[in-house]
């Protein structure tokens, strides 16, 4: 597949799991192990349906959904959730159509990653696939306030790369980044019809 960038666009912004790189199928099951854990349960639409949201807010909606206040805190659940993944992580592979676009409009384009994942997870996920030689603006839930479907992550990453928000491409998988990218402004590009979903 060779894509072309949609007309005018002068910069181009990336989520990053299941955008990127093809980290989903491995949050999932980190997730669900840290729910069998705690006595919890989630299932896949319920994590659909958070993707782009901080592991603190889908741990806090864990707890919300499976009436477990007062008997874990949030962060006892996103930490051991993290854990699982950082020993799994290395299996993570990119999604091909999309870093494409990255490679080919590397220097010609500047190209940031907006996500709303923990910024350690983040940088490691990079690393290990390759990536972070391509980006050097990368702002992820540890840099805003607001989490998308707030546009704050993407309008960060204009104010970042220099250019007004109407000039810039987003690329997403998750419903919630799609509305972000909306609301900034931005020209959004759902990346999911490219790929065979593997969650």
């Amino acid at each position: 597949m060779v894509y072309k960038t949609k007309p005018g666009i002068r910069g181009l912004i990336f989520d990053l799991d299941g955008t990127l790189v093809d980290s989903m199928p491995y949050h999932y099951a980190c997730w669900e192990k840290a729910c069998r854990k705690f006595g919890a349960h989630i299932d896949k639409d319920f994590l659909r349906l958070h993707t782009g949201s901080p592991g603190w807010i889908i741990a806090r909606e864990i707890i919300k959904t499976n009436n477990l206040n007062g008997n874990v805190r949030p962060e006892e659940i996103m930490n051991y959730k993290m854990e699982e993944f950082f020993r799994v992580q290395h299996n993570i592979r990119i999604i091909e159509p999309v870093a494409d676009i990255v490679k080919r409009y590397h220097g010609i384009l500047p190209m940031a990653v907006g996500t709303g994942g923990h910024r350690e997870a983040v940088e490691r996920t990079l690393e290990m696939t390759g990536l972070d030689k391509y980006f050097e603006i990368v702002v992820t839930a540890n840099d805003v306030e607001n989490y998308k479907p707030h546009p704050e992550t993407f309008l960060k990453c204009a104010e970042l790369m220099k250019i007004e928000p109407r000039y810039i491409e987003v690329f997403e998988d998750g419903e919630l980044g799609i509305q972000a990218a909306r609301q900034a402004g931005m020209t959004v590009t759902d990346v999911r019809p490219w790929y065979p979903p593997t969650w």
